[in-house]
């Protein structure tokens, strides 16, 4: 295979996985829009990212080894088709009920994909060039992640929330026919033709189960009967799948790969690196919004500085890992996300744009430098038959890290959402009681709205439209001689309200940051254990004797 067919090669599965990998983040800044369309409820429409995510975390064990069988390039190319159907069909869907429906075959779908990308990339390339491979996967599963966000927004601003889905037809038609041409048939050559089908039962119970756990756990409440149910299940299928990949003759997953230290560590490291992400790039997109008073687009676009970063540092860590060791720049790379949290986390509503993207660009790089880099530690690391079922394995455990992350961090900044605006309401109080220009009865009734209201967001206007309705009110009911009276104190308090309104707003604004800031202090927790196992990601290679490096020259 010549140069020019090997890159060709490698376009057509980038074209599959970035397709497959930009669908988990780009419908979600398009639910509100879709929501609007379809007349329903958040609540609903949110199954649309769910239905996708619970059918690939499901799917994904199954599918690495089912391509290993019976051959990576029909089940990529089934995949990609698949994908490029129900990506058709969702964008025509009439109801949501309907676009659920194709967005679980959409999820289904990508799991077949996402897999089976590694090991084919790594077949049609000699192995000195897999350590470059493999930082250009990561730069562009770094770019998918990423750039979602301000991608959707882009779509939503200029044109509707179906070019979603279409931009997917003619990307998985090209990718279909260089597929075709260009790529080579390939398996594992241990594998037989006989399905665990026990196997795929219990492990894609138990991926669904944890995942419609962690997905649920904020409105059922993790210790509800319901998701403590779902816990229970999912354990107890991972047992059972574990009994039965030891005692079957031909496992789907031969569990021996996690005696291999690189591999294990590596996975735990990618799963942290999953989660930890969350706390960064997802909730950061909310603190523009929310606090920054940002529109999705331009929240979209800054957040694609981190795309950038992750690309270049990918591409930059394919040439530092001939001298520095590929663990060494994994572990750095969790300590820089982890960093980048930390750093997210001192960020306050006056913070300008260039601050926000210069911790986008360490996030960035972190992503780039330890992405690549573990993935190709955990391949290299077990024999280049189970490179196909290894590539399934760290691509769950960082998808499960992600779903995990949204869980945890969303029921973090809740919780604490829910003290802040306690300290906020309070701080408020003691605004407004401490105020001169307000007689007592307007007090009261300031304190009384603000405690048994649940807006923070009651506009100016909405506020003095209240003031007057009551003064129009007043003035009905009192003698013609105290109206100029009742008309100079109402007029006291609509000046004053409009001097104290944007001291209130700014008040809630400040306890919304701490929220922000806390949950971020979480996520950089979270991912300091990530660096230990990543520094155990690669063996450390032990220099030749001199005897050693005698006899081969002689050789």
């Amino acid at each position: 295979m010549n140069t020019k067919h090997r890159i060709i090669s490698f376009i057509a599965i980038i074209l599959g996985f970035f397709m497959a990998l930009l669908d988990t983040t780009i419908v979600n800044i398009t639910l509100p829009k879709m929501t609007e369309y379809f007349g329903t409820t958040m609540n609903h429409i949110s199954w649309v990212v769910n239905a996708y995510n619970l059918a690939f975390a499901a799917m994904i064990i199954t599918a690495s080894r089912l391509a290993d069988q019976f051959g990576r390039k029909k089940l990529f190319m089934c995949g990609v088709f698949l994908f490029t159907l129900s990506s058709s069909l969702s964008a025509v869907s009439t109801s949501i009920e309907m676009l659920i429906l194709f967005r679980a075959l959409q999820g289904l779908s990508a799991a077949f994909v996402v897999p089976v990308t590694v090991p084919l990339s790594v077949e049609i390339f000699p192995p000195e060039k897999r350590g470059p491979i493999m930082a250009l996967w990561g730069a562009f599963a770094g770019l998918a992640a990423a750039s979602g966000p301000s991608l959707g927004g882009f779509i939503t601003e200029f044109l509707n929330w179906r070019y979603v889905f279409f931009i997917n037809i003619p990307i998985g038609i090209i990718c279909l026919l260089l597929t075709f041409k260009f790529i080579s048939e390939s398996y594992d050559s241990t594998a037989n033709k006989s399905i665990d089908v026990l196997g795929i039962l219990t492990i894609s119970a138990s991926m669904f189960t944890l995942t419609f756990a962690l997905i649920k756990a904020n409105e059922k409440g993790w210790t509800s009967s319901f998701i403590l149910s779902l816990f229970a299940i999912s354990f107890i299928t991972l047992i059972l799948f574990v009994i039965t990949e030891l005692k079957v003759k031909n496992p789907m997953l031969p569990l021996s790969l996690f005696k291999i230290i690189p591999f294990t560590s590596g996975a735990i490291a990618l799963f942290l690196l999953g989660l930890g992400m969350m706390s960064g790039s997802y909730f950061l997109s909310f603190f523009l919004i929310q606090v920054k008073g940002l529109s999705q687009l331009n929240a979209g676009i800054i957040i694609s500085s981190m795309a950038l970063g992750s690309m270049f540092f990918s591409m930059l860590s394919a040439i530092l890992v001939k001298k520095i060791k590929a663990r060494l720049l994994s572990a750095l790379g969790l300590c820089l996300l982890s960093l980048s949290c930390f750093l997210y986390s001192s960020l306050t509503k006056d913070s300008t744009t260039m601050e926000i993207i210069l911790r986008l660009i360490v996030g960035g790089a972190g992503m780039g430098l330890s992405m690549s880099n573990l993935m190709n530690s955990m391949v290299k690391n077990v024999p280049k038959d189970k490179i196909g079922i290894t590539s399934g394995v760290n691509n769950m455990t960082r998808t499960l890290g992600t779903v995990l992350g949204v869980a945890i961090f969303l029921s973090i900044f809740t919780s604490n959402m829910t003290l802040q605006m306690s300290n906020a309401k309070n701080s408020v109080i003691k605004t407004i009681n401490a105020d001169t220009a307000f007689d007592s009865n307007a007090k009261k009734e300031m304190i009384i709205s603000l405690k048994t209201s649940s807006e923070k967001s009651k506009t100016l206007s909405d506020t003095i439209k209240e003031i007057d309705k009551k003064e129009a009110l007043t003035l009905k009911s009192i003698p013609p001689m105290l109206q100029n009276k009742v008309k100079l104190s109402f007029d006291k308090q609509k000046k004053e309200t409009k001097r104290i309104f944007p001291v209130i707003q700014d008040s809630f604004k400040t306890y919304t940051v701490k929220a922000f800031s806390f949950t971020f202090k979480c996520g950089c927790l979270f991912l300091i254990p990530g660096i230990l196992f990543a520094f155990f990601s690669d063996k450390e290679k032990k220099p030749l004797l001199k005897y050693e490096n005698t006899t081969e020259n002689i050789i």
